[in-house]
């Protein structure tokens, strides 16, 4: 029965994959996105994931979906490009 009392793992799709034997690194990314995809607008999921993190990460520092929990910061931290007219244009 998965986890259902957190609230940035309502579904517990996070919480089911580290209990999954021999989940690979896709399969934690395409879960990944179905979690990322039900967090609330107005909700800060950059937020959730470090929460999510600190629950998992010290049992499961070497678990793909740590990694993929991980990257998803890293990418979080990288300037949007600007593409078009407004990537041309000077500040």
């Amino acid at each position: 029965m998965p986890r259902r009392d957190d609230p940035t793992d309502p579904k517990g799709l996070i919480w089911e994959s580290y209990r999954i034997d021999g989940i690979g690194e896709p399969e934690c990314r395409s879960i990944f996105l179905d979690w990322a995809i039900g967090v609330p607008m107005e909700q800060d999921s950059t937020a959730w994931v470090r929460t999510l993190l600190a629950q998992h990460e010290p049992d499961h520092p070497d678990h793909p979906m740590t990694k993929v929990l991980r990257e998803s910061l890293l990418m979080a931290e990288k300037p949007a490009r600007r593409g078009g007219a407004m990537g041309r244009r000077k500040n």
